[in-house]
């Protein structure tokens, strides 16, 4: 049921339709037992840009379904105001972004069961849950599972032919080859996984939600904005406050309250409802519910740098060029779902460790088949060099520069100040500067020499460490990754959550989404996301089994 007039209690309410909370919905949902209320504060994802791979251009800056958010001025990054998209929408990010499937590496998640005290998030323990989620492209192996609800395919049938001089160019210079980023390990260069379905994108909306739709005890609500989580006297979450067009309406969760808002709104929804750090609140005029210090601290993210290259063989900066070429993909993908247009731009690239010493890849590699930018007027999904070229991305895969997100209004309306404090520490420098003279020193093989014949961004005059970091600084962005912001931990002086998730000192209220991170993941990380939302959902299944 879908924008239907509301009843006033439901078992579940769920904060936020994105790549976890669309997978809490189906699953709680599933046995028809409970009554289940999703609210988004976005639309639904039903324009064929959503459907479309590639079309993820059109909607990098169209608030309509997009919260297109600011940092904060980057002290260490010319104090620069770096773009932060986020999904604003039924599918959430998962709904526009690149589509990329990386789960990360085990030590990762190693890093979360010692951060928890909790061996249910080592990576043995999680893998069944990335297992569960996937329908693989290979059936042939003890990593994936087959009978999941969300696609992941290989580009290795589809890339672009100039990805195989960057393959060439890896293996030439002695790197390990990854048939499998998510096998057996990380390490290494190779083709990217994606989650895409027959040329469709598979968000966890169109995986888990769509389907579910149909079910009497499930309510989606879109277009709603909470603005508050009642916490009654005896500290428990008990109910929203909601605000749907122009009505406003309270709905009671009997059982429990889910905040799946991400890592910008959850700790942001936190403090307003009087959850978070007490001398920020009481600055802010909002009564003080539970002193939690840590809600919105520990803020992480990639951070990534692009370096252009002109080649003398085709790219797609062709056909993306030419008005005959862009109809013919066009009518390629409407008949068939196949072509440029049914994949992702990040098609090959890889996890580097950038000293032998290193224990695990600190480098993660993009190599795209085009060079371009995405315009902000929208009226072009991407906009391409008028000449045949190809980009690289470098970024650390484990940065340890803190932010914050914290809110800086009373009003749910107002964006909250989000500052991750990139490149603030010297490891992360170090990781900077050494990612890209891994990136320079494979450009500079002899495959990869025979077809690119300019670096025309930063250009090769750029050689010292001092101007290599000088244009990190001035050009780097970010890879939307943020997380960590209401922490999983032991305490509520380390920590927002716990181990299963339920907010420190609050009862009936969990937090599921990447900003529960103890530390982000080596690579993208929806993956990760919606392997939370899985596991989350059977916690919150048992927990209610064993009270019962």
């Amino acid at each position: 049921m879908i924008n239907d007039p509301p009843q006033a209690e439901y078992d579940y309410i769920i904060i936020g339709a994105g790549s976890a909370g669309c997978i809490l919905a189906e699953r709680l949902s599933a046995s028809g037992e409970f009554t289940v209320l999703l609210l988004e504060a976005g639309g639904t994802d039903n324009h064929p840009w959503f459907k479309m791979p590639m079309g993820y251009g059109k909607l990098y800056y169209n608030p309509r379904y997009n919260w297109m958010y600011y940092t904060t001025p980057q002290v260490q990054l010319d104090h620069r105001n770096l773009y932060v998209p986020r999904g604003k929408v039924r599918g959430g990010s998962g709904a526009i972004n690149a589509m990329i499937y990386v789960r990360g590496a085990a030590q990762d998640f190693e890093d979360w069961a010692t951060a928890t005290g909790d061996s249910g998030w080592a990576y043995d323990s999680v893998l069944p849950y990335f297992k569960k989620l996937e329908n693989h492209w290979n059936p042939n192996t003890q990593w994936h599972g087959q009978a999941g609800k969300i696609h992941v395919s290989s580009l290795r049938s589809g890339m672009h032919p100039v990805c195989n001089s960057f393959l060439a160019a890896c293996r030439e210079l002695g790197y390990h080859e990854n048939a499998d980023f998510n096998g057996a390990q990380l390490e290494g260069f190779g083709v990217y996984d994606v989650n895409i379905d027959k040329g469709i994108r598979d968000s966890s909306s169109r995986a888990y939600l769509q389907p579910a739709l149909k079910r009497a005890n499930l309510m989606v609500l879109t277009h709603s904005l909470v603005q508050q989580i009642v916490v009654d006297e005896q500290k428990r979450a008990i109910a929203v406050k909601v605000t749907t067009g122009r009505t406003s309406r309270t709905c009671t969760a009997r059982k429990e309250i889910l905040l799946c808002a991400g890592a910008v709104d959850s700790p942001k929804l936190l403090e307003l409802s009087g959850i978070g750090d007490g001398a920020h609140l009481q600055n802010l005029g909002i009564p003080v519910v539970k002193h939690l210090p840590q809600v919105g601290e520990r803020l992480q993210d990639h951070l990534c740098a692009s370096y252009y290259y002109k080649t003398n063989v085709p790219t797609l900066n062709e056909p993306f060029n030419s008005l005959i070429q862009q109809a013919k993909m066009g009518l390629q993908y409407v008949l068939f779902k196949n072509g440029p247009l049914a994949l992702s731009v990040n098609q090959t690239g890889g996890f580097f460790k950038t000293q032998p010493s290193l224990s695990q890849p600190n480098i993660q590699l993009y190599f795209n088949p085009l060079s371009y930018t995405i315009p902000k007027d929208g009226k072009v999904a991407i906009k391409t060099d008028p000449y045949p070229g190809v980009l690289l991305a470098v970024a650390a895969c484990r940065p340890t520069s803190r932010g914050r997100v914290h809110a800086v209004s009373t009003d749910h309306t107002v964006a909250p100040a989000i500052n991750p404090n990139y490149l603030s520490t010297d490891k992360d420098i170090e990781d900077a500067l050494a990612g890209s003279h891994l990136m320079r020193q494979i450009v500079a093989s002899p495959r990869l020499q025979q077809v690119i014949t300019e670096e025309t961004i930063p250009s090769t005059q750029m050689q010292t460490d001092e101007q290599m970091l000088e244009f990190f600084r001035a050009n780097s962005g970010s890879i939307y990754h943020l997380c960590g912001s209401c922490a999983m931990g032991k305490t509520e002086a380390d920590s927002v959550v716990d181990s299963q998730l339920r907010v420190h000192g609050v009862q009936g209220l969990r937090v599921v989404d990447a900003s529960v991170f103890p530390n982000v993941t080596s690579g993208n990380t929806n993956a990760p996301v919606m392997m939370l939302a899985e596991r989350a959902a059977d916690l919150i299944l048992k927990a209610r089994t064993a009270a019962s």
